[in-house]
């Protein structure tokens, strides 16, 4: 089993940084967050595995303990959360535009191709180019900065004007950008993209609007190799029960797109290369309930669930109050 990295915060405030492989779990004796182990490794010219391993091993854990008692937080954050920046890309799996084509099917006619097609048909043909090639741009978005950030079990919360709050099972790449501007995955982590798909439905381009929601990420951050395959399962659960269920793939396997292909169109950007960020960035997903004509209400809980992540991801859907904004004239 991959290393896996975990942040507890206790009811104090302290934190730690929790490790785990298939010989255990344990504390990583003195390092807070995995954000200043990452950057040692960094510095230091390691991969976090050998980090990890210099560290040593500190008190042994039961990571579902922790989660149960609402102890680990979101697997990155940043002392500044406006140094942390949530991203993403969409039409990148392989079955990915049939749902988007539902949802733009009343604004075209059943001969006309979308945009939304034409974009996913191009990352079909070129969205995995051969290595040193530069491959087809995909479809990108911006969520928020680290303060949208939501931990495991908090509540994913819609604006007070949102339409729709629905889940986006989905993988996130998390990366931390070194002194020399190099970005550098740390790991890959569950993650709840959690989109308004009726706006997106009026109009596609009223996707920027959409996608500004807060995003949640799983406890665990994969280390390592990223699998090529990963196979899942979403779920709303409604009063306790289950109201909506589905499969979900993701991992290269499953993509038009190629990891390296998502980052480097991201990174090509010399303003996500700013020495110390932090890049939260989604991969995208083929299976929305939305998709299936669910509606959710609040007091929904999404439960996101995969292999080879060990603790599930599960946050319950709830609506903001809504807040008087005015421009003042100086």
């Amino acid at each position: 089993m991959a290393l896996r990295l975990m942040q507890r915060r206790d009811e104090e405030g302290a934190r730690a940084v929790i490790a785990a492989d298939e010989t255990g779990a344990w504390i990583v004796p003195g390092v807070a967050r995995v954000y200043d182990l990452a950057a040692g490794a960094i510095a230091a010219g390691q991969d976090l595995a050998t980090a990890v391993a210099q560290a040593g091993r500190g008190a042994a854990v039961d990571p579902a303990a922790e989660l149960a008692a609402g102890r680990l937080i979101a697997p990155i954050d940043h002392d500044d959360p406006a140094h942390l920046s949530m991203t993403g890309t969409g039409l990148t799996h392989l079955g990915s535009a049939e749902g988007r084509a539902k949802m733009h099917a009343a604004a075209a006619a059943a001969d006309h191709q979308t945009d939304s097609m034409r974009m996913f048909l191009e990352g079909v043909e070129g969205g995995k180019p051969a290595a040193g090639q530069t491959g087809q741009q995909p479809e990108w978005f911006y969520k928020g900065d680290g303060a949208a950030l939501v931990a495991p079990g908090a509540p994913l919360a819609m604006p007070a004007f949102a339409q729709d709050g629905g889940e986006e099972p989905e993988l996130a790449g998390i990366y931390l950008i070194g002194a020399d501007g190099t970005p550098h995955r740390i790991g890959l982590a569950l993650a709840n993209e959690f989109s308004d798909h009726v706006t997106e439905r009026h109009n596609y381009l009223w996707l920027a609007h959409s996608k500004l929601r807060p995003a949640a990420l799983g406890p665990e951050l994969l280390v390592g190799p990223p699998p090529a395959h990963v196979e899942g399962t979403s779920r709303i659960l409604r009063g306790g029960a289950v109201h909506w269920e589905k499969p979900f793939l993701s991992g290269e396997a499953n993509m038009s797109h190629s990891l390296a292909n998502l980052e480097h169109h991201h990174f090509k950007y010399a303003q996500f290369r700013r020495p110390g960020d932090v890049h939260v960035h989604f991969f995208g997903t083929a299976t929305l309930s939305f998709s299936d004509g669910v509606t959710t209400q609040e007091g929904d809980v999404f439960e996101i669930a995969a292999a080879p992540f060990t603790l599930p991801l599960s946050n319950p859907l709830a609506r903001a109050d809504a807040a008087a904004v005015s421009v003042r004239a100086l």
